[in-house]
């Protein structure tokens, strides 16, 4: 009777996979955790806005006082479960079932499935994505490739899943009228279905978090997780995380990040695209914040690396795995020549990642898993990590994490164009459902686009002048746009402009650029488009 009463609570949007993997027990479960967490998560979004507001006066942004016993004692959060002792290669992509096999099959040591940047969330691919997982985790998990059935071999890569942030909502199940959190439900869903499973093959329920603001979201989180733990009579540590730092409050706040999740998280990840974009977003109105062409903005850019070195000496320090940033380099293995210089800023950014400490890095194309374990594999040896090495060397200061005016690089035509042509592509992409896309011989996710639209409002609103004389107003931003609109159809060609909706794409990309303030999310801004 309870559970008839509860299903009377829950509308579902009808697709023919609902019954197959949102059954009564699992809406069941979905109910309760909405009615635990939802007050809780409309808290924490009220605080993400007023903390957004406030952080637009440059000195509110640092360190908390309030937390400064958290970061000088001596702690350590709970040791890595035994299939992620190891995560040197960690391979990152979408949640169909071509792409959970091949990445199970890498030969990486990780294979994260992506319900969040290279996704469209349409209710047929989360739907999809989470019946695809099911049988992951059940093994029977099986995809044609050119008339060929293959299935992840027994050495496959451990999987974990990226869940949506906290910011966005399933519109496609509401509870008492209310649509349920987007990361309440992936992670909801997969837990459910998944975790007797996953325990009995010798594994977990290991996540991925993102878009954290600060330790308030790791606080939820850490709520969400023991309730769940003990609503499903998982030992308590069972469910294990690694959250992305992708935000400058999030990167104020990793020992309290850690330390709130200290039973259940086993690393911190940095999100470097994502960071930048919160840098724009943070100080939208400081002409201090303008940041120069995307190409200029390497990972030893001295701030950027300010911040990735602060992540390896807080995660070693505290026993946690410290994960680089993510390579989406497509190499040509028709004609290697060609993208061989792009190769090598890879293997040189990971040859710096393993010699800075990083225990592990993330690659978006199983081609570069040769070059990725290379250079850990130089650093490394036999060894699964290197946990040892604590960085004591490292003293970072907040001036070293926000001075971005005296970064090296110039705003140029040609970087703004490239802004445009990207975000364009990829959003044009990203309306037809495909959220992973190739441009420029890089696999490009929502991250790109998000700095790309965000650079671009932020030259505009700054009316920055460029380096040939040139501000960015209004009227430049309609040529702009125009000719590289007619240059991205050009070298797509009449086929694939008509199966994308690129002009559509053209036409919200340009309307954001010049709003007086900047839109949060894009996915959140286009939903109802797609």
């Amino acid at each position: 009777m309870r559970q008839t009463e509860a299903l009377a609570r829950i509308t579902v949007a009808p697709d023919p996979r609902v019954d197959d993997v949102l059954t009564a027990p699992v809406q069941t479960f979905l109910i309760d955790l909405h009615e635990q967490f939802s007050s809780a998560r409309q808290e924490l979004l009220a605080h993400h806005a007023t903390s957004q507001s406030a952080a637009s006066i440059r000195d509110i942004v640092g360190w908390d006082a309030e937390t400064a016993h958290i970061r000088s004692n001596e702690w350590h959060i709970a040791p890595a479960p035994v299939d992620l002792v190891n995560r040197r290669t960690e391979l990152t992509g979408p949640v169909s079932r071509t792409a959970l096999v091949e990445g199970l099959n890498s030969g990486a040591q990780v294979y994260m499935a992506d319900f969040e940047d290279t996704i469209t969330p349409t209710w047929a691919t989360c739907l999809d994505g989470q019946r695809n997982l099911r049988d992951a985790y059940a093994g029977s998990l099986t995809a044609e490739f050119d008339g060929e059935t293959r299935l992840p071999a027994p050495d496959a890569a451990t999987l974990m899943v990226r869940t949506r942030g906290w910011h966005l909502d399933e519109t496609h199940v509401r509870i008492d009228g209310i649509a349920m959190a987007a990361s309440l439900f992936d992670f909801g869903v997969c837990v459910f279905n998944n975790a007797a499973v996953a325990i009995d093959s010798g594994t977990a329920p290991y996540f991925y978090l993102p878009k954290f603001q600060g330790a308030a979201d790791a606080a939820l989180w850490n709520d969400v997780i023991r309730w769940t733990e003990a609503h499903l009579g998982l030992p308590s540590g069972t469910i294990r995380v690694t959250v992305l730092i992708e935000t400058i409050g999030a990167a104020f706040a990793m020992d309290e990040i850690l330390f709130q999740l200290r039973d259940h998280i086993t690393g911190l990840h940095t999100g470097n695209w994502d960071y930048l974009f919160s840098l724009i977003k943070t100080f939208p109105d400081d002409p201090n914040f303008i940041l120069p062409d995307r190409d200029d903005l390497a990972a030893t850019t001295p701030f950027i690396r300010a911040f990735t070195e602060l992540l390896v000496s807080t995660c070693h320090r505290r026993g946690a795995h410290a994960i680089g940033g993510m390579s989406g380099v497509i190499p040509d293995l028709i004609n290697p020549a060609r993208t061989a210089p792009m190769e090598r800023k890879v293997t040189v950014d990971k040859r710096r990642e393993a010699g800075d400490g990083f225990d592990g890095t993330r690659i978006a194309q199983s081609a570069l898993l040769e070059i990725a374990t290379r250079e850990f594999d130089r650093v490394l040896s036999y060894r699964a990590n290197q946990l040892e090495v604590q960085r004591d060397d490292v003293y970072i200061t907040k001036s070293d994490l926000l001075t971005i005016h005296t970064t090296r690089g110039d705003c140029t035509e040609a970087g703004l164009r490239h802004d445009i042509r990207v975000a364009v592509h990829y959003i044009g992409e990203w309306l037809t459902g495909t959220g992973a896309v190739a441009i420029d011989d890089h696999l490009e996710d929502t991250a790109m686009a998000e700095i790309c639209r965000a650079q671009i409002w932020q030259w505009r609103h700054h009316a920055v002048e460029l380096t040939n004389g040139l501000t960015v107003d209004d009227t430049l931003l309609d040529r702009l746009f125009t000719e590289e609109r007619s240059a991205l159809r050009s070298d797509l060609g009449e086929v694939a402009w008509a199966a994308g909706r690129f002009d559509e794409a053209a036409d919200m990309l340009r309307e954001w650029s010049s709003r007086d303030d900047l839109i949060g999310f894009f996915p959140i801004e286009a939903a109802a488009a797609i």
